[in-house]
């Protein structure tokens, strides 16, 4: 009798630890995210729009998720490299992308041998903010509306100087686009960034420039750029005085430069719900929000659905400009 007492009372004991992993959450039995930290892969250097967003999300899912989010910077041959490793990492939720549009929509139309398909090797997850480009001038122009920046163009075509922060950027599109509708021409002056084309800009070494709203605030605000229009759809809320391309007469000239997160193709469903989730949930979060709206930056917040078949349309559209521009990587 008392060997059989000592028996069972082994067996207690041996099963204590079982019945307490069973009863811990799913996240503490190793289950995502807990297993590892999630790396967040930008594919651009540190410091800009796109990695300030990627942070501001990882830990926002950190505190959303539980487990580790880290971002990890991987630039390169305008985005491809870093989008390309992730392309070719597991589709276990472990490895995440936020780009810019560049990345997802653009480069592939301007470089051979890009290392995915946009179209097919990515799960898209959400699309957290956008923002306007505003057309800005160096002030000692003495152009103030989009009226006198068409006159010069077409006084002087093919003379008047925009920067940009690269080929193919949205910068340069927003141009290239202005260009078209309004039927004038001007030159375009690639630079290997957005800071050195804006450093210019302000040398009063270029005219003009399509710059993204945030990243050009500041110096409108000190009066060191003139601002003359927005490419948005509506008037920026930091820039409520200054209208619209459309409102000025140029319309079909509407862009939005956009980060996006996405993941390798074949992500799990529960895990895109939870990501996508938690990427809406964050960009309603009012700290958060407030600074995004500060700099610029305008919330979407979209659905996986949303955002794949926001990806095609802007697919479509900047091949067709690129294609009938002729634009070129070079």
């Amino acid at each position: 009798m008392k060997r059989r007492s000592l028996l069972q009372s082994a067996l207690a004991v041996a099963a204590l630890p079982l019945l307490s992993l069973q009863a811990l959450p799913a996240w503490a039995q190793g289950a995502w995210p807990s297993a590892r930290p999630v790396t967040i892969v930008v594919p651009f250097p540190a410091g800009g729009s796109t990695d300030m967003v990627a942070r501001a999300l990882a830990l926002q899912l950190q505190t959303r998720l539980g487990g580790s989010f880290v971002v990890d910077n991987r630039p390169g041959a305008t985005g491809t490299i870093g989008t390309g490793q992730v392309k070719r990492a597991p589709a276990d939720g472990y490895t995440l992308l936020v780009s810019s549009l560049g990345a997802f929509v653009v480069t592939p139309h301007l470089l051979k041998g890009v290392p995915y398909d946009a179209t097919k090797d990515f799960d898209y997850i959400s699309v957290p903010v956008q923002a306007p480009n505003v057309l800005v001038a160096n002030v000692a122009r003495p152009e103030r509306t989009v009226d006198e920046v068409l006159a010069l163009l077409r006084k002087t075509p093919g003379k008047v100087s925009f920067a940009s922060s690269g080929n193919g950027s949205s910068d340069h599109l927003s141009a290239e686009l202005f260009w078209q509708q309004s039927k004038t021409e001007g030159v375009h002056v690639p630079y290997k960034g957005g800071a050195p084309a804006v450093n210019d800009l302000l040398g009063n070494q270029v005219d003009f420039s399509f710059q993204n709203v945030n990243a050009v605030l500041p110096h409108i605000r000190a009066g060191k750029l003139r601002a003359i229009a927005v490419t948005g759809d509506k008037r920026s809320p930091v820039l409520p005085e200054v209208p619209t391309l459309a409102e000025a007469g140029v319309k079909g000239a509407e862009v939005y430069s956009w980060q996006g997160m996405a993941a390798p193709k074949g992500l799990p469903p529960a895990t895109k719900k939870a990501l996508s989730d938690a990427v809406i949930a964050a960009m309603q979060d009012p700290e958060l929000r407030k600074r995004m709206l500060d700099q610029g930056l305008e919330i979407v917040a979209s659905t996986p659905e949303e955002f794949t078949a926001f990806q095609l349309r802007e697919w479509t559209r900047w091949k067709t400009l690129i294609d009938t521009r002729r634009i070129t990587a070079d």
